[in-house]
């Protein structure tokens, strides 16, 4: 029984990862207009499934980076109700910001919800100094290093396009509009109505206009050459995501050996896939639409800064949130164009800095009213 509801927790907190992670990879993709909102789900899914697989053969590896050790005693790590504890913690804080639209950080919900844990079991069970490197150091890097990079990015595509004779195109909307007239007084009085064609011309605003790139690369044509890069860039972000996150959260089933952790990582993969599919919309709205307005090319370039950086972080063990880099690059690159909408980009901080309280307050409240609830003996 105990096996049971450990299992479902972690699963718990796999479905609000991928409601509240799996849509940062491809936001540029839905946000620049390139794709509608289920082909971006629907790419976000499979990449982000490709990912957990391959996490099946680095298993090991992988499972032994994210296992809370050093950030708690070793003895707290391998304790149910510590890990029960964590995976509904940080499941709770992470599907709450999913559902108010607010993309945060599992690892950060998972630190907090450590941390939480932690202290409700001991008060001196936290390891301050590595929750710097875990926490601290992740929120103030990432945004900034991410911020730097999708702006240097589209400047950089924004020349080399330039450089090649690219050009935009913007939309106009042509149509025949059908407008009623009143006619001079018939000789008996009345007024006659007649309807006649006339002809409408619609600009719309840069926000919502469709814009597309006029020329060639290499006698490819640009625009769909740019959406295919640009959907590789945003598969490459979703698969680099479910690589990392799957152990991550799979990590919390090796308190019990009653399931071979490859299915775990199974279970674990799905429960992400299906948490994505169902309620992804909210931060799909807040990461496509609310921090910046954008065309297909600065798309791109937020989307390759954050694939750039994800894999570079990934190869040197640097502690950046993918969270962290796709709002950034984003940011950055509606820095540079003027199209920054700070108010919402201001929640969204806001959101990051409560991550780890709200967790860790889930957290320890669960770990005390654990054994009252389930009426065991930890």
């Amino acid at each position: 029984m105990f096996f049971a509801i450990i299992f479902f927790a972690v699963c718990f907190l796999a479905y609000s990862n991928g409601a509240n992670d799996n849509f940062k990879g491809v936001a540029s993709l839905f946000g620049s207009q390139t794709c509608g909102y289920r082909t971006a789900i629907s790419w976000a899914t499979i990449t982000t499934f490709a990912g957990s697989v391959t996490a099946l053969f680095l298993a090991q590896t992988l499972l032994r980076k994210f296992s809370g050790k050093g950030l708690v005693p070793d003895a707290l790590v391998s304790s149910p109700q510590f890990v029960l504890a964590v995976a509904l913690g940080a499941g709770a804080t992470v599907i709450l910001a999913a559902l108010l639209g607010f993309p945060i950080s599992t690892t950060h919900g998972l630190t907090g919800a450590l941390v939480g844990s932690g202290l409700a079991a001991s008060a001196d069970a936290v390891n301050v100094s590595m929750l710097g490197k875990a926490f601290v150091l992740p929120l103030v890097v990432s945004p900034l290093l991410a911020i730097v990079a999708g702006g240097a990015v589209y400047v950089a595509f924004r020349f080399v396009r330039l450089r090649l004779g690219v050009t935009k195109e913007m939309c106009v909307c042509a149509g025949i509009e059908q407008q009623q007239m009143q006619t001079l007084p018939q000789p008996a009085g009345a007024f006659s109505t007649q309807t006649f064609p006339i002809i409408s011309v619609a600009v719309d605003n840069p926000g919502t206009c469709a814009q597309r790139y006029a020329g060639t690369v290499m006698g490819i044509n640009a625009s769909p050459l740019l959406d295919t890069l640009h959907f590789l860039s945003a598969g490459v972000v979703s698969f680099a995501r479910g690589l990392n996150d799957t152990p991550k959260i799979a990590g919390l089933l090796l308190v019990t050996s009653a399931l071979d952790i490859r299915w775990g990582l199974v279970a674990v993969a799905i429960a992400i896939g299906v948490g994505g599919l169902l309620n992804a919309r909210r931060v799909a709205d807040t990461m496509s639409h609310k921090i910046t307005t954008m065309n297909p090319g600065q798309g791109f370039s937020a989307n390759l800064s954050t694939a750039l950086l994800v894999m570079t972080a990934s190869l040197h063990g640097l502690p950046v949130s993918t969270t962290h880099v796709s709002v950034g690059s984003l940011l950055g690159m509606g820095i540079v164009t003027g199209h920054v909408k700070w108010k919402p980009v201001l929640g969204v901080f806001a959101s990051w800095i409560v991550t780890l309280p709200c967790a860790a307050l889930l957290a320890g409240i669960t770990y005390l009213a654990l054994p009252h609830i389930l009426h065991l003996d930890f």
